[in-house]
């Protein structure tokens, strides 16, 4: 397909792996605005830091993107909070403009920059969210709303600045948004026929092992502990 241009880059964000909440306890999700532009590699963007590497980072959470958009809609539902004041609240790398959940899907390929993506999962909120916003169900919120965030792969190294374009190169799943995915995953996780057409799909190993869990035991995983804490 041609490279269509979909949406925008408002800020690029990159933090430090910090003691956070509880004893033990790391986290980068405090990104701040880098100025200029910023190389990204396989394993993400330059200088930026993962407090937990089990469940952060890596080629398949490569960049995190964010629609700044729903940021509005938190302070409605939520309040005035300080991470809401700016991007990088939510620990993204990229805060986006145009794009979100709804509109970009599975496996769809861009380019930003001089960078190729590719995306590769929706993200699983977790508890480090409710202590960044003060509020205690924030990660069930993301959940619920389906306002998660995205993760991309790097297929082509390159530099990313505000203000860059994102082009759509490829979309090879058009019918997976992944707003469509969090819902599968969320509200009708237990529907078998949908959980088979889900598996068919190029997920990662920890969506695939999820699913086939599903499937094979008839039951939901327990979501309190990465949620609650």
């Amino acid at each position: 397909m041609d490279e269509t241009v979909i949406g925008s880059v408002l800020a690029v964000l990159a933090g430090k792996a910090v003691p956070y909440a509880r004893p033990g306890a790391l986290s980068a999700i405090d990104k701040h605005a880098r100025n200029g532009r910023a190389a990204v590699g396989t394993l993400g963007l330059e200088g930026d830091e993962q407090g937990d590497p089990r469940y952060h980072g890596g080629p398949h959470k490569a960049i995190h993107l964010y629609a700044f958009e729903h940021y509005a809609r938190w302070r409605d539902e939520i309040g005035p909070r300080q991470a809401l004041s700016h991007p990088g609240g939510f620990g993204e790398n990229l805060s986006t403009l145009g794009v979100d959940e709804r509109t970009l899907c599975l496996g769809d390929r861009l380019a930003i920059g001089t960078a190729a993506l590719e995306i590769s999962q929706g993200r699983q909120p977790c508890w480090k969210l409710n202590h960044r916003f003060d509020q205690r169900d924030m990660a069930r919120r993301l959940q619920n709303t389906g306002r998660t965030g995205w993760y991309c792969r790097v297929l082509q190294p390159g530099d990313i600045g505000a203000g860059d374009d994102i082009r759509l190169l490829a979309r090879p799943y058009p019918e997976w948004t992944l707003a469509r995915l969090v819902e599968a995953f969320y509200r009708r996780g237990l529907e078998r026929e949908l959980l088979l057409e889900i598996a068919r799909l190029p997920l990662v190993e920890s969506w695939r092992a999820l699913i086939e869990k599903r499937l094979e035991s008839g039951q939901l995983e327990d979501w309190s502990r990465r949620l609650d804490g």
